[in-house]
Parts: structure tokens; sequence; C-alpha cells
């Protein structure tokens, strides 16, 4: 059942070219997937029912996993059997009749400028790995990057002159994302500065790179903002798409349009985007409750 799993991961690379990430994450659904039928006796997928996926889903609830979780495997699982039945490996597809889960929409967690200010502020620019750093906070605050797309930026995507950068984001999608002033001030100093001490005279693509010279991993910037949310005091969970979620937040907040918006996400459906005017009608609400004279 393995080898199934690898064909139809072949397929969406090769026919849907879907993002390397994307197809890692269907990998493990799969897997999870497959191990479950298996401890059940199911040693060949055309044995696999509707019953047992919906207890797929079951277990894995039972298990503590998001409901958006759920809904993802729940796809890989569908477009799976899909496949296999299109390519006559199967005969019936047990997913035709299975209903999503219904999902809630969670409002991500965001940081007040203030809170963002503090975070940026951190790295010491009189450091080289400090300049890196911050050259990286104000890149993905100002850009609302998601991290695998800062750790894949080029040299030669970023035209400081103008003010601009060209991003690559699931799917091979490309989107053209502004830089304010600040950003573009930090990532000069980190290029001037930082990175070609950090080259030592080779040669990269990337830039962003390590004190060693290699592309920046997604890992370190995770374990930066980590760091320096911490030396800045935020209470709060902080992960690297929190700058993501306020960078979104704060546009809307101040009268960007929701159209903009989602382009500069590089969200292909509006609705993903609209999860970003909640947390502006919670933030109105607030607003209302502190100084209306009858809340």
């Amino acid at each position: 059942m393995k080898e199934l799993i690898d064909s139809f991961l072949d397929y969406l690379s090769v026919e849907r070219a879907l993002a390397k990430n994307t197809i890692l994450a269907y990998r493990a659904d799969l897997n999870l997937y497959l191990d479950f039928i298996d401890q059940r006796g199911i040693v060949v997928l055309s044995k696999a029912t509707k019953n047992d996926i919906v207890e797929f889903m079951l277990f894995q609830k039972a298990q503590g996993v998001s409901p958006v979780s759920i809904s993802r495997r729940l796809a890989a699982i569908r477009m799976f059997h899909r496949f296999l039945a299109r390519e006559r490996v199967l005969k019936n597809d047990p997913t035709t009749l299975i209903d999503s889960p219904k999902l809630w929409k969670k409002i991500p967690d965001t940081l007040s400028l203030n809170e963002v200010e503090a975070l940026i502020s951190q790295p010491d620019v009189r450091d080289r790995q400090g300049a890196r750093d911050r050259a990286i906070l104000e890149t993905l605050y100002a850009t609302g990057m998601r991290v695998s797309e800062l750790s894949n930026l080029k040299t030669n995507n970023v035209n400081l002159d103008i003010g601009f950068l060209r991003c690559v984001g699931k799917g091979n999608k490309e989107r053209i994302i502004p830089l304010g002033k600040k950003a573009i001030h930090s990532i000069k100093r980190y290029l001037e500065f930082s990175r070609p001490h950090f080259l030592k005279r080779k040669a990269s693509e990337s830039l962003f790179i390590s004190r060693l010279g290699a592309k920046i991993s997604r890992q370190s910037v995770w374990k930066l903002v980590k760091r320096y949310a911490l030396a800045a005091k935020i209470k709060k969970s902080i992960k690297v798409h929190t700058l993501r979620h306020s960078f979104a937040t704060h546009l809307l907040e101040r009268g960007a349009d929701l159209r903009s918006v989602q382009e500069m996400l590089g969200h292909s459906n509006i609705s993903t985007t609209q999860i970003y005017t909640h947390i502006d009608k919670e933030r109105l609400k607030t607003i209302h409750k502190m100084f209306h004279p009858r809340p």
C-alpha cells in the first residue's frame, strides 16, 4: 500500500505541481491512515470502507487532533482514493459519501503594534548576526511571507531600488509584494555588513544565509523568532506565522481592502483572507465596550 502512496504523490508533484511541503504533509497524513487500517486487519486498500475512514477520523479526534488537521487528512484520503479509482487500481471510492467535518474558524493570534516594535528591536544590529536577524524580522512583518518563502528567497528576487520583492509561494505561484522603508534599510545593512562575512568568498543565490554560508533553514527562523520574543518579554505564544497574521490584521485595521491583502498573502481563495476581518470586528467590539457610555 505504501507504493500506492508513492504513485499518488508523484502524480501530485508532476501533474498538479503541488508544493514540496504540501506533498510531505500528505505523505504523513496517508501514512497515518494506512497504519490505522492496517491495525484493523485491512491489508489491501480495496477492503477499506466508508466506516473505516469515519473511524479513522473519530480516532484522530479522540487523540486531540484539531478539526483543521482532521479535515486536511480527510482531503488527502479523498484525493488518494479518487486517484486510485481513476487509475482503476480500485473499483470503488469509499470517500464519496463522507462529509467533511464541520470546522470552526479559529481567530489567529496576532501581536499589537507595540509588541511588533518590541520584537523587531531586539536584535543588536552592531552584531553581524543581529543585523541579519533584524532584516529577517523586518521582512517577515513587511511582507507577510511564510517562513518557507522567506527561506527560499534569492538575492535576485529582491529589488531594493523600487522596493519590491518577488515571492514564490504554494504551488510555485509568484506574487509581487511591496517592501517598506524600514525593511529596505535593514536588508541593505545586512547585505553590506553581514552577508559577505558569512559567505567568506563563497557564492550563494540565497538572500538570507546562516553564519556558515548556507541557506537559512525554516527551523533557524523559528528559533530566532522565539528567542527574540522571549527577550522582548512577550507573553503570547509566538510562531513565525504570528507575524504573517499581524501583517494582515494591521493592514485591514488601517483600511486596506481585502483583495489587496489576499494578493499580498498569496491566498488562492478570498475566504481564507476573510478570517482577518473577524479579528477586526473583535477589535471594534473591544473598543465599543471600552468607550461607549452604555456598553
